[in-house]
Parts: structure tokens; C-alpha cells; sequence
């Protein structure tokens, strides 16, 4: 029985993904015989298909520039954006090119897992190496058609088209010709990237398991554990197509965590009786109260689904900080209302288990985790409740609380929150500034920049001027408050983007003309590690036998900074 046993915590690990310490002398798979081995879990005979990052490519142009482009030198990649022009009808395109308001770039970005048809997402853009561009601040990137690309016989080959990209370049706000000049030729276009098919997501079969009949057997245990309602009509997520391929739809509560959603459908029971699932129940209830397997019982138990419940509740009392949050994650997804303080509670105290515990509220479909959420707006940390307001938006985009307007081409809001007055803008997933307080205001005197045209000045008095200089056109001015909104709406109506308003604002906290703080991207982090203590353990001093691990689970893409997978 002794090698039976390392075989199935082996396999625990590896379907949990985790890289943690070895198992103790007596973990709970010491117990219990070999009930888990009776139950064979889709884990063990399929694989995930397109829950990674693909990553697409385009050389492109960015215009509007302050004179700061050149004249590309030779290269395949010259020659392949004259072709991408001359294809789509542009007039001189090497004149074009020699315009210095204009610059060559690379674009790359990378299709998230289960992208639908017109999503979008983030670009990376840079100047090649050996450019003579020194800066892309105030640029537009024109549309770039993104495709996998790959260089074959000494020429850049592409792949079908996969995505569109366009829009303005955000570039570091802080970067300087003198200090940091290479931040200058680099810059992100904040959801510039737009799908134009939609990726599958599925099941593979390995190939010592493929057959039909095994292929329908693993479509009707998803379909008995996951649906979803098309115009009102109960469907199940799962479509067997092959007899090595089952296609799977996105269950809607895990639209903003795929890679687990994946796991969960791994874990699923290819077929199992009530007898072995209540005797799986015991054995994965023991497994819950150990920290070193928590993780992969809590995962298991969710994808049980509601004869788990029970266990989860009760493991949610727990002393222990990764046995609590690890089921009170799986509750929350289970959409169990007691989970939401525990989940809160880890949002507030736990920074590694933050992203995970927000996540997982703003999956659930409950009035008590909208006002968990709700009270996290309102904290001094900057993570916690920029990470709440995110996880409101995932949980309903239309709440009035949080719903905010399109401005300028990206997405404004205005709270009236409690805490402390903050500003958060945001350089990933789309273009954003959230204003937490709604009575912020500049101080005056004051003399900053948003773009390259666009000035903004203010003596002692508390009225402020914004003016925009363009060669050729006549000057257009607003004077308007030392309110930020109304900052902000005043760089917009004179023709800012989003670039321009966040420069605005650096510029202005570097002056210490802000009333509150000024935030990017206070993401929570998925990467955190976690200091687990053994028993016995002091409260009062570091012991040596501390452990750093972190979080078992994988990060949800809706605080993930992950570009690709490895």
C-alpha cells in the first residue's frame, strides 16, 4: 500500500499545481485506504486545450508625434510594414514613413484564455533596437493587424489574423530624456487589442484513453455539474466532438478565473456512486484540515458542487489562515453566502490571499458579498480597495456605485467613498481612473503638462486654465475649478486622451499639487508569498521553522499580470 500512497499525493500535487514542501509523516492520505484511487477524476485521462496566453505580433506606426520619429533604416521589419501600407491603400508610404511625427514599432500582445470575438486586450509597443525614435509620448497607434509571427529563411513569416490593434500609446508619465530615456520608446496601448476569433477552450484525451464512448462519458459529467441558460433554455457547458475532444463553453461565475475553472472540470468524477462520493467526502475532509492538501481537497470539493457545502462550512471556522481561505474560496464559487466575511476578512489581512479572495466575491451572485465588497471601498489600503472596485465591476459593470462613464476613450469614475481621498489610474487590463472621493481638488499656483499640447495653469486663485497649442489650428482654452473632475473633463473636451489626463496627474503629484494620493496600478498580487507556521510555533518571534509558500491556486485573470504561459 506504501508506494499506492506517495502515487496519489504525488497526484494531488500535480493536478493542484503546487511546488510546495513534501507531505508530513502522517498527512491525511495516510488515512482512509485507497478510496480516492477508486474514483477516476477527468484529471487523469484528458488535459486542458487553450487555457494559455497566445502571443500575436504586429510591426505598426504611431503617429502624432512631437517630432520625435524617424526614418526607419532597411530591415524585414521596414519592409513588412511598406507591404501592411501599400496593402491597405496608403498613399507614398516611404514619405510617410520619413515623417518624424511618425515611428516604427513593434507591437505584442497576447490573447487571454477563452478570449470571445471583441474582447480586447492590452499591447506592448517599443521601437526596434537601434532606433532613432527617442520618444512615443502623445503617439497613436494605427491599426495593426496581429498575427503569429516567425522568422523563416531570414524573412518575418505571419500566421492567419487573430486580432486588430489601435489607440493611444501610454508611456511611463515619470520617464525622462535624462534619467530614463529607454522608458521613452516603450509603451502600452491599454485594451488596444480587439479579437477577431474566439479561442476554444476544451478537453484532450491522452492518447492511451481515447475513445467515443469515454469522450461522451466526460461530456455528461461536466454537463451534470456545470450549466448554463441560453435565451432562458437550460444548457449543459460541454460538447463532446471527437473521441479525443470535448469542447467546453465558459461557465459564467468563473468568466474572470478560466484557469480555474479548468482545474475544478479536471477534478470532476468521471463516474462515481453516492456510496464512493460520500465515502470521498470523508476522506477529502481530513485532506481539508491539513494546510499541505487543503488546497486540492477544496478544489475537489467544489467540483463536487453542493454535497460539499457542509464540509467546506464547517472547515471555514478554521484557525488555520490557508485551510479557511481555501474553503471559503471553493464556498464562494459554490455561491454560499458564508463565505463572504472570511473572504473579506482575507482581502483585508492576508495580502497573499487577496486577489483570491476578491475574486472569488466577485464571483458569487449575493447581496452579502456586493456589501463586502462594498466596505472594502472605503480602507486606507490602496490595493484593497482599488481591488474591490474591480471586483464590484466583474460582479455587475452596471451598479450604480461603481458603473462611471466613457470618457475621452476610457472608463471614468467618481466614488463617494469614506477613506481617505485617493486617485487610481491604471497601466493594464483597460484604460481607467477611478477618483475616490469626489471632492478632490489641485493646488494652486500651478504650471503642468497633459500631452504635447495641451498646458495647464492656475495662479493663487482657485480658477484653473487648460489651453491646447496646435501649429496650425487656432488655440482653444477652458478656465474651469481646482476640482480634479473637472480638470479632467476640461483636457478631454479640448481633444486629451488618456495618455494626456494620467500625465496631467503625475505631473501634478510630482508638484504636490494633489489633495490625495495618486496610485497606479495598486493590483493585488497574485505572486505574494504566504509564511506558514508549523505547531507550536510562537506567536511572539520569527521561528526558524517559518515556511515561505504561495497560494496554491492559480492566479484569476482578473488581477493577473501573467502574459504567457510556460
Amino acid at each position: 500500500m506504501r508506494p499506492c500512497r506517495v502515487w496519489i499525493a504525488l497526484g494531488i500535487f500535480t493536478l493542484c499545481g503546487c511546488a510546495g514542501p513534501a507531505l508530513r509523516s502522517q498527512s491525511p492520505e495516510d488515512f482512509g485506504g485507497d478510496i480516492e484511487s477508486t474514483t477516476q477524476l477527468i484529471g487523469s485521462v484528458a488535459r486542458s486545450y487553450g487555457d494559455d496566453y497566445v502571443q500575436v505580433e504586429a510591426v505598426g506606426l504611431v503617429t502624432g508625434l512631437a517630432a520625435t520619429g524617424e526614418d526607419p533604416a532597411p530591415s524585414p521589419q521596414r519592409q513588412m510594414l511598406l507591404h501592411d501600407m501599400q496593402t491597405r491603400g496608403v498613399e507614398n508610404p516611404h514619405q510617410v514613413l520619413a515623417n518624424p511625427s511618425n515611428a516604427m514599432v513593434l507591437v505584442r500582445g497576447f490573447l487571454p484564455p477563452g478570449a470571445q470575438k471583441g474582447d480586447h486586450f492590452d499591447l506592448e509597443v517599443q521601437v526596434p533596437s537601434r532606433s532613432g525614435t527617442s520618444s512615443l509620448r502623445g503617439g497613436w497607434l494605427m491599426e495593426a493587424r496581429l498575427t503569429e509571427l516567425a522568422v523563416l529563411g531570414g524573412q518575418i513569416r505571419d500566421g492567419h489574423l487573430l486580432a486588430f490593434g489601435t489607440g493611444p500609446v501610454l508611456v511611463d508619465p515619470s520617464a525622462k530624456s535624462e534619467t530614463n530615456a529607454g522608458a521613452l520608446t516603450t509603451g502600452r496601448v491599454l485594451g488596444g487589442g480587439t479579437v477577431v476569433h474566439s479561442r476554444s477552450l476544451g478537453l484532450v484525451l491522452n492518447p492511451n484513453h481515447r475513445s467515443v464512448q469515454l469522450s461522451a462519458r466526460i461530456g455528461e459529467a461536466v454537463n451534470h455539474r456545470f450549466h448554463k441558460f441560453d435565451h432562458g433554455i437550460k444548457q449543459g457547458v460541454s460538447t463532446p466532438k471527437t473521441d479525443e475532444f470535448i469542447l467546453l463553453d465558459v461557465h459564467p461565475r468563473y468568466k474572470d478565473n478560466i484557469s480555474r475553472y479548468m482545474r475544478v472540470v479536471r477534478a470532476l468524477a468521471i463516474r462515481e456512486s453516492t456510496t464512493q462520493q460520500f465515502e470521498r467526502l470523508q476522506l477529502l475532509e481530513r485532506q481539508l484540515t491539513d494546510p499541505l492538501t487543503s488546497a486540492t481537497a477544496a478544489l475537489r470539493l467544489e467540483a463536487i458542487g453542493k454535497p460539499a457545502i457542509p464540509t467546506l462550512v464547517k472547515a471555514i471556522t478554521s484557525e488555520d489562515p490557508e485551510v479557511r481561505c481555501y474553503s471559503a474560496e471553493a464556498l464562494a464559487y459554490l455561491d454560499d453566502t458564508r463565505a463572504a466575511p472570511v473572504l473579506a476578512r482575507a482581502a483585508t489581512e492576508e495580502p497573499a490571499f487577496r486577489a483570491f479572495a476578491l475574486a472569488a466575491l466577485s464571483a458569487m451572485d449575493d447581496g452579502g458579498a456586493y456589501e463586502q465588497l462594498r466596505s472594502l471601498l472605503d480602507l486606507p489600503s490602496a490595493e484593497t480597495r482599488y481591488g474591490a472596485f474591480r471586483a464590484l465591476w466583474a460582479m455587475n459593470p452596471t451598479d450604480a456605485v461603481i458603473k462611471g462613464e466613457t470618457l475621452g476613450g476610457f472608463n471614468y469614475h467618481v466614488l463617494s467613498t469614506a477613506g481617505p481621498p485617493m486617485i487610481h489610474v491604471t497601466r493594464s487590463f483597460r484604460p481607467e481612473i477611478v477618483v475616490f472621493g469626489h471632492e478632490q481638488c489641485l493646488r494652486t499656483p500651478l504650471a503642468i503638462e497633459a500631452g504635447n499640447n495641451i498646458l495647464i495653469n492656475a495662479g493663487e486663485e482657485e480658477k484653473i486654465t487648460v489651453s491646447r497649442f496646435v501649429i496650425g489650428q487656432a488655440d482653444q482654452k477652458r478656465v474651469v475649478s481646482n476640482k480634479v473632475d473637472d480638470v479632467i473633463r476640461a483636457i478631454v473636451e479640448l481633444g486629451g486622451t488618456y495618455p494626456d489626463v494620467v500625465l496631467a496627474l503625475q505631473q501634478a503629484k510630482t508638484a504636490h499639487a494633489l489633495s490625495g494620493r495618486l496610485e497606479v496600478d495598486a493590483i493585488p498580487n497574485g505572486g505574494r508569498k504566504y509564511r506558514r507556521k508549523e505547531a507550536g510555533d510562537s506567536e511572539a518571534e520569527e521561528p526558524e521553522s517559518t515556511q515561505q509558500i504561495e497560494v496554491a491556486n492559480p492566479v484569476p485573470e482578473l488581477f493577473s499580470s501573467k502574459r504567457s504561459k510556460k
